[in-house]
């Protein structure tokens, strides 16, 4: 990956751009991040990129630039843009229900209370469409780390959408049996939604999605290191995943030889699914900053990527009952169609741009494109859980307060 050797003439200050490395080498030192990659961009050029410390710290194998992580939640903005894709061909509308398409949707419930060992629930008065899919809106949540009745039923009933929870079509026929959170359209809430688009990627298209993802996506902007699992000739590359404790020290979770993303998966998961490198999201990303387009292919058209990266609240997501997520207040902060989007910088208290979208993974990845200034950060490490320290507020500072034009 070539860096510009001169980044001041991309408006950043080199000096100010050190503070970065500075940063990432106390966590590191400190032992609270096995390891941790950070590149800044602007107009498409790479101002900065630095790694150091360990994709495996038992072995000492060093982090590199072309490791393979688990990317986690950052797979959902990529099954957003599959699903525009098919959405640009006319095949469905946003407002659409559901259950048009996946009739096992069809007549969803709401939870209203426990009794017993039993939920008490009431019919819903609104279907869920894509657009509440696409936004979070749909009332569906997650089991993991949730607490309730119904988080508990997810857990029950496999609807994570782990490596192994089954077909993709056989999970979210499981899904549609539990009752949902809340009326759709009425709140915000973290979820399994683009679980659910992945497999209505699958019926709209009538390809697997890790086909779909394949043919429209990962080839076209060469992601080759991308996919629903490790392939034996790069399992040298993959880097294990380490936990927080509440004593803020590292503890092994999951080696990278032990780890279930070493095979096929039988559950290919849009919402958390995916593994890939730097270089891979980075040029996902510049296609997103691109409208579109990356190299002589152009994914979506650009109103497409202008109405997936507008808010599509009718407020902030403080007001749709999420003040905060992970580390980050979400005043201030709308939600577009598979990412965040930065309304109001004051009243978010950080650093930023109105316009400003991005999104993040389970294990303190990040990534956000800012329109304005033309910049593009993506930062990458492998510890759960995604809120033990606030990276990506203070990441943010050191790479806008390093803007000098």
């Amino acid at each position: 990956m070539d860096i510009h050797p001169e980044p001041e003439k991309l408006g950043l200050s080199p000096a100010r751009l050190t503070r970065i490395k500075s940063w990432m080498q106390k966590y590191v030192d400190d032992g609270k991040l096995p390891g941790a990659t950070t590149l800044v961009a602007r107009h498409g050029q790479v101002a900065f990129c630095e790694t150091m410390g360990y994709g495996d710290l038992e072995k000492k194998k060093p982090l590199t630039l072309d490791s393979i992580l688990r990317f986690y939640s950052m797979s959902k903005p990529i099954t957003a843009v599959a699903i525009m894709m098919l959405y640009e061909k006319g095949l469905f509308q946003l407002d659409d229900p559901l259950s048009t398409y996946i009739p096992a949707f069809k007549n969803m419930r709401i939870y209203q209370s426990d009794s017993g060992d039993n939920l008490v629930t009431k019919p819903a008065t609104n279907p869920i469409t894509i657009h509440h899919l696409l936004t979070h809106t749909s009332g569906l949540t997650y089991g993991v780390e949730n607490q309730g009745g119904v988080p508990g039923l997810y857990a029950e009933n496999r609807t994570d959408f782990n490596p192994h929870d089954g077909p993709l079509a056989s999970v979210v026929d499981r899904l549609a049996e539990i009752p949902l959170e809340f009326e759709p359209g009425s709140m915000w809430e973290y979820s399994v939604a683009f679980d659910v688009l992945g497999r209505l990627v699958e019926v709209i298209s009538g390809k697997s999605l890790d086909t779909f993802l394949k043919e429209n996506i990962l080839d076209p902007l060469e992601m080759n290191d991308t996919g629903f699992f490790v392939p034996e000739g790069k399992l040298g590359r993959f880097v294990s995943l380490y936990q927080c404790t509440a004593k803020a020290r590292l503890v092994l979770m999951e080696s990278a030889a032990e780890s279930p993303l070493t095979s096929p998966v039988e559950t290919l998961s849009g919402g958390g699914g995916l593994v890939s490198t730097l270089a891979d999201y980075f040029r996902f990303t510049e296609m997103l900053r691109n409208k579109g387009k990356w190299g002589g292919h152009r994914l979506l058209g650009r109103k497409s990527v202008e109405l997936m990266t507008c808010n599509h609240l009718p407020g902030d997501l403080a007001d749709m009952g999420q003040p905060t997520f992970c580390e980050t207040t979400y005043e201030g902060i709308g939600f577009g169609l598979g990412m965040s989007v930065v309304i109001d910088p004051a009243k978010s208290k950080i650093l930023g741009t109105p316009g400003e979208y991005a999104w993040g993974g389970y294990a303190s990845t990040a990534f956000w494109v800012d329109p304005v200034e033309d910049m593009t950060v993506i930062f990458l490490t492998q510890l759960i859980p995604s809120g033990a320290y606030p990276i990506r507020r203070e990441l943010r500072v050191l790479t806008y307060q390093a803007l000098i034009d």
